[in-house]
């Protein structure tokens, strides 16, 4: 499947899965030296290749169609995480109601891992398409693969757009868990020798699983 292909399921799953709703939401994937993101206001039950853009970490685009909003934190994430092959970024409603309370998801369950250490972050909060918001979120993304943005929503990258789909889906998940247990009261949280036993056996897993396939 070309990139352009992967981006535009990958946008059309967002808002089927639940993850994302109306024009909100972005997703994008390392091109070359820069980035093909969806554009501006498109709105994703209708998104076809025409609506994404050609971008430069720099923020020079070509074409038609202005980049989304956010694409000064997507560039920001692929300039320090030279990894990162995709950029999701969605208003879940889980996610984004612990964000609004300005709440990181802790390691109440093992699979917090999977967003790559002990916990899912919350960055702090600032306006959006703003530079100041594009360095929270790298920042917040240093040694993670998922973050909460404040008062916001949520951003998770991986090698392609359907992997950071996976992703943010699993992180909604958490967040739900998470969100479903505080009124209950908090809940016992794993310690850090516990969450390194998990993310050892996870990378050793992914190793093995491309491996033998299984």
């Amino acid at each position: 499947m070309t990139l352009d292909a992967q981006l535009v399921a990958t946008a059309r799953a967002m808002n089927a899965t639940g993850l994302n709703q109306g024009r909100s939401g972005n997703v994008s994937a390392r091109c070359g030296d820069g980035m093909l993101i969806t554009a501006s206001g498109c709105h994703f039950d209708d998104i076809t290749p025409e609506h994404l853009v050609e971008t430069d970490l720099d923020g020079q685009w070509r074409g038609p169609l202005k980049p989304s909003s956010e694409a000064s934190f997507h560039a920001a994430i692929y300039r320090q995480r030279p990894d990162a092959g995709a950029v999701i970024h969605v208003h879940s409603p889980w996610a984004m109601s612990l964000a609004c309370l300005r709440h990181r998801i802790p390691p109440f369950h093992y699979m917090v891992a999977v967003a790559g250490g002990t916990d899912v972050p919350c960055v702090p909060y600032a306006t959006f398409g703003t530079e100041e918001l594009a360095q929270h979120v790298a920042a917040g993304l240093a040694d993670r693969d998922a973050c909460l943005m404040a008062n916001h929503g949520q951003v998770a990258l991986a090698d392609t757009p359907a992997a950071a789909l996976e992703l943010a889906q699993e992180v909604e998940h958490l967040a739900r868990c998470y969100g479903q247990l505080l009124p209950i009261g908090e809940p016992v949280l794993l310690d850090d020798d516990q969450m390194g036993e998990v993310l050892g056996r996870f990378s050793s897993y992914r190793r093995n699983a491309q491996t033998t396939g299984t």
